[in-house]
C-alpha cells in the first residue's frame, strides 16, 4: 500500500506554522507589557525632577523663615540698644547686630544659589516632560503595531487550525495516531526528510536496503536513530 506522505508532511508544515504563530503571540504581551514600562519610565523622570523642585521649594522655605527670624533678632537687638546705660553694652549689641546681618547674607546667597538651581530643575522638567511625552507617542504607535499583529496572528492561527482539523480525516487513523505520538515525543518535529543518503534531523547515514524501502513509499519508516518518519525527497535533474 502506497504511503500519502504529501498529507503528512502537509501536517508536519502546519504544526511547523501553527507552533512559530503561537510562539509569536505568546511573546505579544510581555512586549506590550515592556513598552508599558518604558512609557512609565521616562515619566518617572519627569516626577523624580519635580520631587527635587520640591525638596529645593521647601530648602528656601526654611532659609527664608531662618532670615525672617535673624531679623526678628535684629530688631529686639536695635530696640535694646536705646535703653543701654554703657558703651560697652552698646558696643556688645551692635556686634550682635553685625553677626546677625552677616548670617543673613549668607542665607540670602544660599537662597539665590538655590533660586538658581530651581531654575535649572526647571528646565529638567520641561525637557524630561517633552521626551516623555515624544517616547509615549512613539511606543503607544508600536503598541497599537503590536495590537494590530496580534490580531492577525490569531487569524493565521485560527486559520492554520481550521486546515489542520480538514486535513487529519484524509490521514488513516493509525498513521494520524502515530503522528500524534511522535509529535508529542520529538518537540513537535516529526517528519525528516532524507536527503544525500542522511536523515535530515540527526544526520545518520540510511542503510541502502532501507533507501530502497523509502523510494518505494510503500510503508511507514522510522529513523533507527532519532526514531522520526522518514521520507524520501527526490533529487532534481
Amino acid at each position: 500500500m502506497d504511503i500519502d506522505f504529501d498529507r503528512l508532511i502537509e501536517l508536519q508544515n502546519l504544526d511547523e506554522e501553527i507552533k512559530k504563530t503561537s510562539l509569536f503571540l505568546e511573546k505579544i504581551p510581555h512586549q506590550m507589557k515592556e513598552i508599558d514600562r518604558n512609557i512609565d519610565e521616562q515619566f518617572k523622570k519627569v516626577e523624580t525632577a519635580k520631587e527635587k523642585l520640591g525638596i529645593n521649594q521647601k530648602m528656601r522655605r526654611e532659609l527664608e523663615a531662618d532670615v525672617q527670624d535673624i531679623k526678628e533678632q535684629i530688631r529686639k537687638f536695635r530696640h535694646q540698644q536705646s535703653g543701654v546705660k554703657t558703651n560697652k553694652e552698646y558696643t556688645a549689641l551692635l556686634k550682635e547686630i553685625e553677626e546677625a546681618q552677616n548670617k543673613i547674607d549668607a542665607k540670602e546667597e544660599k537662597i539665590i544659589s538655590q533660586m538658581l538651581v530651581a531654575d535649572e530643575i526647571g528646565d529638567e522638567i520641561l525637557t524630561a516632560a517633552k521626551k516623555a511625552n515624544l517616547a509615549k507617542e512613539k511606543l503607544s504607535k508600536e503598541k497599537e503595531e503590536l495590537e494590530k499583529k496580534r490580531k492577525e496572528l490569531q487569524e493565521n492561527y485560527k486559520q492554520l487550525s481550521e486546515q489542520r482539523e480538514s486535513l487529519l480525516p484524509e490521514i488513516p487513523k493509525d498513521l494520524a495516531g502515530l503522528y500524534q505520538q511522535l509529535f508529542a515525543k520529538k518537540h513537535g518535529i516529526v517528519m525528516s526528510p532524507v536527503t544525500d543518503d542522511f536523515c535530515s534531523m540527526c544526520q545518520i547515514r540510511i542503510r541502502p536496503q532501507v533507501l530502497n524501502e523509502l523510494k518505494a513509499e510503500s510503508q511507514i519508516i522510522l529513523c533507527e536513530n532519532c526514531g522520526r518518519i522518514l521520507y524520501w525527497v527526490k533529487k532534481s535533474a
